[in-house]
């Protein structure tokens, strides 16, 4: 199933009387619901309203939440005299704490093409975060939760009905190597199943399976296409500027490709999302963003050959199965068996602490990444006593 576009149908209202559909993050949405004539109990995010003056002037905003919304100083007090609670924009900030939508990669990339990766909005938030984490100021720090927040609410909106596999592996993988190549023809074979990919939104192996699921709507040729224009900038290092220059050729050349989800973060902003996610959820707290990308992996994990992190995120999301607390124990592929055995040996503690509890017919060792598909369907099968 396709990840449908973000934003929200007109909605009803609830037995409580007030509305199902309670968010407003387009203004097209808000044309919609404005022609009522009130906007009690909507919570507007993020939707410019300079140009809606004659509207907000007629209707009544008793009730309504207006938040990072520009307007006109007399649409302002108007809503304000209604009873409106209003948050204004909060100015000379690289972010929108208020954000309705998930990003994508060309917001986060804008200007790029002209004064490199330094100006793009990505960079000067980081920068910003960097600036801002360790001065004790409870301004920045309620802005990062607010924005973190905002972004958590339409991340979950965004994946509503959605079987989400998660593809987590190491940041370090160069493009151009088999490990790359392996890892993108594993996120297209899981996107070409239905499945809706979500990483860890980086560099390397996280970057490779959302070019997968990118190039899904294509011929293979596509891939093999893309990955020999990718090996000519191997990494991020020493120039993300030519990384993502190259990343946004392979877009230039195939546009509308398929859908995925990347989760990255600030915390480790030097290195940079990836431009193949069609959504990105990207957060300050890297705690809550690594917690909630193994959370939404509803459908499972597959997890390439890694280091620390690729350890942690194993035993993050064992621990939700052991203890079922997320529901119903998840899938977990292990690819590389001589890794995981041996050069990291996870899988046997793995293998035991599964035991006799209900995860231990969830997991799998396989040896190639191109085994992981069908280890994945098998488990799922196993799940659903098929």
């Amino acid at each position: 199933m396709p990840i449908p576009q973000q934003g929200h149908g007109p909605g009803g209202d609830s037995e409580h009387g007030l509305p199902e559909d309670r968010e407003i993050e387009t203004l097209a949405e808000f044309d919609v619901r404005a022609a009522g004539g009130a906007l009690g109990g909507y919570r507007v995010q993020s939707v410019d309203l300079t140009g809606r003056t004659g509207r907000l002037l007629e209707l009544d905003a008793a009730g309504a939440v207006f938040l990072g919304c520009p307007m006109e100083p007399e649409a302002l007090a108007k809503v304000r005299a209604d009873g409106a609670m209003v948050f204004p924009p909060v100015p000379n900030l690289p972010f929108d704490p208020y954000r309705g939508l998930l990003y994508t990669p060309d917001q986060l990339f804008e200007g790029l093409a002209d004064g490199g990766c330094e100006v793009t909005p990505d960079a000067r938030a980081y920068a910003w975060f960097q600036r801002t984490k360790d001065d004790g100021d409870v301004f920045a720090s309620m802005l990062r939760a607010v924005h973190d927040d905002a972004v958590s609410d339409a991340l979950d909106e965004l994946l509503v009905g959605q079987r989400v596999v998660g593809v987590m592996g190491g940041h370090a993988m160069e493009r151009g190597g088999p490990a790359y190549a392996g890892a993108a023809r594993l996120g297209r074979a899981l996107a070409r199943s239905g499945l809706t990919v979500a990483t860890g939104g980086g560099p390397g192996a996280m970057e490779a399976a959302n070019l997968g699921a990118y190039l899904s709507p294509f011929d293979d040729e596509a891939l093999t296409e893309a990955l020999e224009l990718l090996g000519k900038t191997p990494s991020f290092r020493p120039s993300v500027t030519d990384w993502a220059d190259a990343a946004f050729e392979i877009r230039a050349r195939r546009p509308d490709g398929g859908r995925s989800v990347g989760i990255p973060t600030w915390f480790y902003g030097h290195e940079p999302p990836n431009p193949f996610a069609s959504h990105i959820a990207k957060y300050f707290a890297n705690a809550l963003r690594e917690d909630g990308l193994l959370a939404r992996c509803t459908a499972g994990v597959v997890f390439l050959p890694g280091a620390a992190g690729t350890v942690q995120e194993i035993f993050d999301n064992a621990t939700g199965n052991y203890y079922a607390s997320r529901g119903e124990p998840a899938p977990m592929v292990l690819v590389d068996r001589e890794h995981w055995t041996t050069t990291l040996p996870a899988w046997p503690l793995l293998r035991t602490l599964a035991g006799q509890r209900p995860m231990a017919d969830r997991i799998a060792l396989v040896d190639t990444v191109d085994e992981a598909p069908a280890a994945l369907a098998a488990l799922a099968q196993r799940a659903a006593g098929v």
